[in-house]
């Protein structure tokens, strides 16, 4: 099993935040953020949002520190890339 974290950079709700996604499928994903305590609300199109005080969890329990530009490529490649539709979140 092969998770990745971006750094936590995204501002939003007045916390930074990182982006927790698997290469491998979406099963495998919610498997590994149920494993660390990520709430379902948490789960956005086909990643995890993981504030930056939970970030060190996630790398303890086995997630891999990449860049976001390397994760959104490796999301892409893997075909689990869903993008917005119209408007905002």
């Amino acid at each position: 099993m092969t998770v990745y974290i971006d750094p936590p950079t995204w501002p939003g709700h007045g916390m930074l935040w990182s982006h927790l996604v698997s290469d491998v499928s979406f099963e495998e994903l919610h498997t590994f953020a149920r494993s660390i305590g990520c709430p379902t609300r948490a789960f956005e199109r086909d990643h995890y949002d993981v504030p930056a005080h939970r970030y060190e969890d996630a790398v303890r329990a086995g997630a891999v520190e990449i860049g976001s530009k390397e994760l959104v490529r490796r999301l892409t490649e893997a075909g689990l890339r869903r993008r917005k539709h119209g408007g905002g979140r």
